[in-house]
């Protein structure tokens, strides 16, 4: 983990993005950056009425989430390594699914003079599932503003993550293909993921781990 101060966790919801940022924050004994998207008042709002809300919820994203990551900068006298369960560009991914084109022109405008203030991650991990996946893993965690989401959205942010992170080059990423292991309550799967980002990591790393056979 040498030269690491901040890592990034990204993937669609669902995938466990939260869960395994607290998990690998306690691992590394680092301060973990909760994305308080509960707190967004427009987003159960969205799930009822996507095409009503959409601008509402995209903005206060944009904003609350660039007000948490200038906040990064400040130096944290007892932590070394900050990890997140969210960065700062995946507010563009959402926008791009959900905003007609007169709200996206206006959102890159806001974007683009906010995003030159944000730091970079050290590192990003981008956690993938299949749609299957995910929607059993919302069906599970039972939030009720949650209860909207259809599958075909589900399945186009997986198709934007994917397409983005296929071209990502800022910064070193690791991307794990989640199906087959269970990090929370499997001790071996966790390990193993702990021992994969410990590794020193240029460029794009890939990990598919598959289940074994008893």
């Amino acid at each position: 983990m040498k030269n690491l101060y901040y890592i990034a966790i990204e993937g669609v919801i669902g995938v466990g993005k939260t869960s395994f940022a607290r998990i690998l924050s306690e691992r590394l004994s680092a301060k973990f950056v909760l994305e308080k998207f509960e707190e967004n008042p427009f987003l159960e709002d969205f799930y009822h009425d996507p095409e009503r809300y959409a601008f509402q919820t995209q903005l206060y994203f944009l904003l609350s989430r660039y007000r948490q990551q200038i906040d990064l900068k400040q130096i944290d006298l007892f932590h070394n390594l900050l990890v997140s369960d969210y960065m700062f560009a995946k507010d563009k991914l959402f926008a791009h699914l959900n905003l007609n084109d007169k709200e996206l022109v206006l959102y890159n405008l806001i974007a683009r003079l906010l995003e030159k203030e944000v730091p970079q991650p050290d590192l990003v991990i981008f956690l993938q599932a299949s749609t299957d996946r995910l929607m059993e893993n919302i069906k599970k965690r039972g939030r009720v503003y949650e209860k909207e989401i259809s599958r075909e959205y589900i399945e186009s942010l997986g198709q934007i993550y994917n397409e983005y992170f296929f071209r990502y080059k800022e910064t070193p990423l690791i991307i794990i293909n989640t199906n087959e292991i269970d990090f929370v309550h499997n001790e071996e799967d966790l390990e193993e993921l702990l021992r994969v980002i410990r590794q020193p990591v240029s460029g794009t790393r890939y990990y598919n781990p598959v289940r074994k056979a008893k």
